[in-house]
């Protein structure tokens, strides 16, 4: 017998489309970090958190066969 999995965990892949969706939100040159322009720094910051966010979806949505 199957067990009901709930696919709540799927909607957190939204959560970087949604942080990324609109650039002129993020399209500014301060703050600065390290040198490097907000524009910059806030795109990059969102790689590891899509792939923390990916990697939980995929751990509650995996099959355990």
């Amino acid at each position: 017998m199957e067990k009901p999995r709930s696919n709540a965990a799927l909607w957190l892949l939204i959560i970087p489309f949604i942080g990324l969706l609109w650039p002129p939100f993020y399209n500014l040159r301060e703050p600065s970090l390290f040198g490097f322009p907000f524009f910059y720094w806030y795109q990059l910051l969102w790689v590891p958190i899509t792939a923390t966010l990916t990697w939980i979806a995929y751990r509650s949505t995996r099959h355990d066969d």
